[in-house]
């Protein structure tokens, strides 16, 4: 992908680069007077005939090909962007190879600057964790797992005139049917956010299937991004451990700010829950979130809790990521 370049009718207008976007290149593009986010991803790459390697490496390459097709197909393929809960999605609206490489295209949005979302109010708070669950919502009622819940995956929008901010929910490229991830050489995702499940599949638990990530594996992500919007921070845990999955495989309890609500942090615990059958389903989080008055946040005498792996930064860190970037 080059400045200039032309792909299916996609005009790259700004230099590629990959900045937070891992294994993949990503540019704004042009195509009939709209813009749009073009994503290149490095890997994998479709073998050409004249490409080296034994005849069987190739098959193997392409065998890897197909899957990763299926695997984008089968998520495009479920969500009807026409569906009414479907608005703060951003999802692809073309996905297709050109030469060895893969390309996904998605809308581009302009969004907010917002460099502290914790400090929003109740009800501002209210409206962008509603927005944000209800998309959550959508994808499980689809069987859909995000697969890379986190804040730099939440495009914050501003209407104009209004103090109100939406989450617009982006990059589906680690999404998966619930119970059907990728291998777990290939799986994506980050650990910061990862469940305790998907930590052990991917370490290789022989007891950790691939039919034990579901989309419970989102609610445990959606339970620390909760708690780091209302709060500006991680749940803490012990140091010597390197995320939340981790300490939580451990056997050690994620510790809740004591400054939340009771009733958003009983829920929170809930959904921190080692065992995924145990969490409670999207629609009793949404329903939560929902309400104003226990979003706001108390102030206690004792020390609160503090995160050992602090992300008080990683809201911030989202917004002027996606800034930088010009995506959807």
């Amino acid at each position: 992908m080059k400045l200039g370049q032309v792909l299916r009718g996609y005009r790259i207008t700004t230099r590629p680069c990959n900045d937070g976007a891992g294994k993949c290149m990503w540019a704004v593009a042009e195509k009939d007077g709209r813009e749009y986010f073009v994503k290149e991803f490095l890997d994998p790459r479709r073998p050409r005939p004249d490409s080296m390697g034994t005849a069987e490496s190739k098959h193997l390459l392409l065998l890897q090909c197909a899957e990763f097709e299926r695997r984008h197909w089968s998520v495009i393929n479920r969500i009807d962007p026409a569906d009414l809960d479907a608005g703060n999605l951003v999802t692809a609206v073309d996905f297709f190879a050109d030469g060895s490489r893969y390309y996904k295209v998605t809308r581009l949005l302009r969004h907010a600057e917002l460099r502290h979302p914790h400090r929003l109010g109740p009800h501002q708070k209210s409206v962008l964790l509603g927005t944000l669950t209800d998309s959550i919502r959508l994808l499980h009622r689809l069987d859909i797992v995000h697969g890379d819940l986190k804040p730099e995956n939440v495009l914050l929008n501003q209407p104009p005139g209004s103090d109100l901010y939406t989450a617009k929910l982006i990059d589906f490229d680690d999404s998966y049917v619930s119970g059907d991830p990728p291998p777990r050489d290939a799986i994506g995702g980050d650990t910061r956010y990862a469940a305790p499940e998907w930590l052990r599949y991917v370490r290789g638990d022989s007891a950790t299937g691939p039919e034990r990530l579901t989309t419970a594996a989102d609610l445990f992500a959606i339970a620390l991004m909760i708690h780091a919007y209302l709060v500006g921070e991680l749940p803490g845990y012990p140091a010597v451990h390197a995320s939340p999955a981790e300490a939580v495989n451990a056997g050690d309890e994620l510790r809740v700010d004591l400054r939340l609500h009771p009733h958003v942090a009983d829920v929170l615990r809930a959904l921190l829950d080692r065992d995924p059958a145990r969490r409670p389903p999207i629609a009793d989080v949404a329903g939560v979130v929902s309400t104003p008055a226990v979003l706001a946040t108390g102030h206690v005498d004792r020390p609160r809790v503090i995160a050992t792996n602090d992300v008080s930064r990683s809201p911030v860190r989202s917004t002027r990521l996606r800034i930088n970037m010009g995506t959807a």
